[in-house]
């Protein structure tokens, strides 16, 4: 989902998908201003957008930034036979480790961390069915068969993943096993964005790529507004919003990349241990400290489901989700009760867009 500033304070921005409705831009200081640049990374479209008087420095910062980006994506991505985790799948089960940088080291130790806590509900070796559901680029709209699901079902396991942190080496033990990060990596990359800009003396900034979005600080007196698109809607129909300042919404959706054949909607949120898009969820927005962390959690809760995930988001510090279930139902965890604006209910039939 998509993020853009109020056109009531910046005249001219387009009205994307996961809007920033703050009404805060009147009370800020009148050379403060808006510096933001939209690039492709990663697979989709990254804005980052930063709040300030310094403009000369803010887009020097945003060059670093979506230098930093293209970095990270070259390390992570598995369309590029020479990052990181290409090589380290093309080595499964051979035996001899793969030397990676700190950054895909650190990404893949967290995916593991993951994998753990949802019971292997986050697996980064779904890549396993990479080449059956073609949900990316390559979108077929083709559906696999169930015994070609089935016999891949075994080669999904993060448990056969391993790293050496100190050595900075990672080797996968079994041949045919593959990882993907598809489900962390941008979130990843959100959080090392914005400890740039940090670094570079910001404190007041968007940055928003596919469903992560990481809002610093604020836009004058007020924190960022975040609205959250109700998943039977079109895309700017938003029946939600929350107020954030120095966290991560990260949004997944079974609208977001789907097909749907014979009246069943077949989309990219597959359940690792059946091979099948997880079918109890429509979406699942986390509200987190960090955009790694919200960037797993809301795979892996839209996939558990609404008892077992929100279960989860509970049990962790400084986390909440919204959910809406597959009846439409919504579901708010406990600490975000008092922060989510409710404007009407998720919709129960209303076609996707």
């Amino acid at each position: 989902m998509t993020p853009s500033v109020s056109r009531a304070c910046i005249p001219g921005l387009p009205g994307l998908v996961l809007a920033l409705l703050t009404a805060a831009c009147a009370s800020a200081p009148p050379q403060a201003t808006l510096v933001e640049e939209t690039r492709v990374a990663m697979g989709s479209s990254l804005r980052i957008a930063v709040w300030t008087s310094q403009r000369e420095a803010a887009t020097a910062a945003l060059a670093r930034a979506f230098d930093e980006m293209a970095r990270l994506e070259s390390l992570l991505t598995v369309w590029r036979t020479s990052s990181d985790v290409s090589r380290l799948n093309a080595a499964a089960g051979s035996g001899v480790p793969v030397e990676v940088s700190a950054d895909t080291a650190s990404v893949l130790g967290t995916a593991l961390e993951a994998g753990r806590a949802t019971g292997g509900t986050f697996d980064v070796t779904f890549g396993a069915l990479s080449d059956l559901w073609r949900f990316d680029h390559d979108q077929d709209n083709t559906v696999p068969s169930a015994e070609a699901i089935a016999a891949r079902l075994p080669l999904i396991d993060f448990t056969r993943v391993h790293v050496d942190h100190a050595a900075q080496r990672a080797w996968i033990d079994t041949p045919g096993v593959r990882v993907h990060l598809g489900g962390i990596g941008k979130g990843y990359a959100v959080d090392r964005v914005a400890a740039l800009l940090r670094g570079a003396g910001f404190s007041d900034f968007l940055i928003q790529g596919g469903g992560d979005l990481y809002a610093a600080g604020h836009p004058g007196a007020r924190a960022w507004r975040v609205g959250i698109q109700d998943p039977r809607g079109t895309p700017d129909d938003l029946f939600a919003t929350i107020e954030v300042e120095n966290e991560t919404v990260s949004t997944s959706g079974d609208y977001e990349r789907f097909f749907e054949h014979n009246g069943v909607r077949y989309h990219h949120l597959i359940d690792p241990h059946t091979g099948w898009p997880a079918t109890s969820v429509r979406s699942v927005t986390i509200v987190a400290p960090t955009a790694v962390d919200a960037d797993w959690l809301s795979t892996g809760v839209f996939i558990m489901g609404p008892e077992r995930g929100l279960a989860l988001v509970e049990s962790l510090p400084g986390v909440g989700a919204v959910l809406v279930t597959a009846t439409g139902e919504l579901r708010v965890s406990e600490r975000l009760r008092d922060r989510v604006r409710v404007d009407h209910a998720p919709r129960t039939d209303a076609p996707a867009r």
